[in-house]
């Protein structure tokens, strides 16, 4: 630029084409060439206005046409037959929109199907055969059991007892536990493996077998399966379920450890209770009381009852391995008794036991003998030491008085004993407790 002012004579607002600044070239003129003077654009920039700064503007505006002519018409937005076409411009939004999120969706699942990720776990025609769930298999024998065991609770002014139970027959009738009713006010609320709970009244209670009869006023129930609990063996498997610990519906497994494991159990003040017990190690806890042990065929085989454990007095005992359940065929005789007569029989031998027998401990001796007995009349004196019951030995009184107990009044035992240094045995009928 070198300081000139490039406004100086030039009038852009002279339409007309004024005169061209002095020294400038005038539009039209020949392009001076290159020597003295010439001009710094090339031949055809000096006839374009938009090239050559020294050129004159002007801004043109196109005349009206000759005759007006009227407006072009506009439409009216909301007159009718619009309504359709916009119905069809919405659907047809809609449209391109959804079509828009379905192919976007399927190319992402198509890019996702084309990925690195592998394909997890492998393929198999059809389940194990362990996962069938066969109605032999422990599931399938839970899943038959289930419906017919119940959680048994009782309010009383001591606090709540709670333990477990099952359905013995269509009517209502469900057995538990003596020592899970025993304080109560002679009503129980009993709780369904579907959750309904019903009310329950107590029909009848047998302390001694630790038996107890509860009536529900609900229809449909499914009672539970008798097994046989003579013809177990030792090594069967069984399943324990009940609320253990208000787990309601909890289901344990094991196999039976022994048979005819005597018990004498009680609460201090109340009654003692004796029974050849089941032995298993199924996991048995507090609130398993009253629930049924059953068999590898979903058949109750026991009433489960008792535990041991290593805890001292006042503490809380839990599970080690060693339950014990009433025999199911002692069990079911005591219950029919309570339906039928509102108290069971106790099963006697017509004798009292004392301490062991000789010096080694085998066998236990007889302090007395009622005159009319079972004992008497198979010719049993005092002083005898019964040495087995239909080949089970004893070593402790609580032996007997168990054994007995298991059977039915009028079975026929065989008991071996000895009398001074002769070893007798005598075929024993027992009978009912005349109380």
């Amino acid at each position: 630029m070198g300081g000139t002012d490039v406004t100086d004579g030039w009038d852009w607002r002279q339409p007309g084409g004024g005169p061209a600044p002095a020294g400038r070239p005038a539009p039209g003129d020949p392009p001076q060439g290159a020597g003295g003077g010439s001009s710094p654009w090339w031949s055809d920039a000096l006839a374009d206005p938009w090239r050559d700064p020294y050129a004159p503007a002007a801004v043109v505006v196109p005349a009206a046409p000759a005759g007006g002519g009227e407006p072009e018409p506009v439409a009216d937005p909301d007159a009718p037959g619009r309504s359709g076409v916009r119905q069809v411009v919405l659907i047809s939004l809609i449209t391109a929109l959804l079509a828009g999120s379905l192919g976007s969706a399927l190319t992402y699942a198509f890019l996702r199907g084309g990925s690195d990720v592998p394909t997890l776990g492998a393929q198999s025609a059809q389940a194990p055969a362990l996962a069938q769930r066969k109605p032999e298999s422990l599931a399938g024998v839970a899943e038959k059991v289930l419906p017919s065991v119940v959680t048994v609770r009782v309010y009383s002014i001591g606090g709540t007892s709670e333990g477990s139970g099952f359905v013995v027959s269509a009517d209502g009738h469900i057995v538990t536990n003596d020592h899970v009713v025993s304080g109560g006010p002679g009503k129980a609320t009993v709780i369904f493996s579907d959750g309904i709970t019903a009310p329950g009244t107590v029909v009848g209670q047998d302390p001694e077998s630790d038996i107890a009869v509860i009536k529900v006023a609900r229809t449909g129930l499914k009672p539970v399966e008798f097994g046989d609990s003579d013809a177990l063996a030792v090594g069967d498997p069984v399943l324990a379920i009940g609320s253990p610990l208000s787990l309601a519906n909890t289901v344990t497994a094991g196999i039976v450890s022994a048979l005819d494991r005597t018990m004498q159990a009680g609460e201090p003040g109340g009654p003692t209770r004796y029974y050849a017990a089941i032995q298993t190690d199924a996991a048995v806890n507090h609130g398993n009381s009253g629930g049924p042990l059953v068999d590898g065929a979903g058949r109750v085989i026991g009433v489960n009852s008792t535990i041991k454990s290593l805890v001292a007095d006042g503490q809380d005992a839990g599970n080690i391995g060693l339950a014990f359940a009433i025999p199911i065929n002692q069990a079911k005789r005591v219950t029919q008794d309570i339906i039928g007569t509102g108290r069971a029989r106790r099963t006697v031998i017509g004798a009292q036991v004392g301490g062991t027998g000789a010096a080694s401990g085998t066998g236990v001796r007889l302090n007395s003998v009622e005159p009319a007995g079972p004992a008497a009349a198979a010719g049993l004196k005092a002083g005898d030491v019964v040495l087995r019951l239909n080949g089970h030995p004893m070593t402790e009184p609580t032996d007997l008085v168990a054994l007995v107990r298991k059977y039915a009044p009028g079975s026929v035992v065989t008991v071996e004993y000895r009398r001074g240094s002769a070893r007798q045995s005598a075929s024993v009928t027992l009978a009912a407790d005349a109380k």
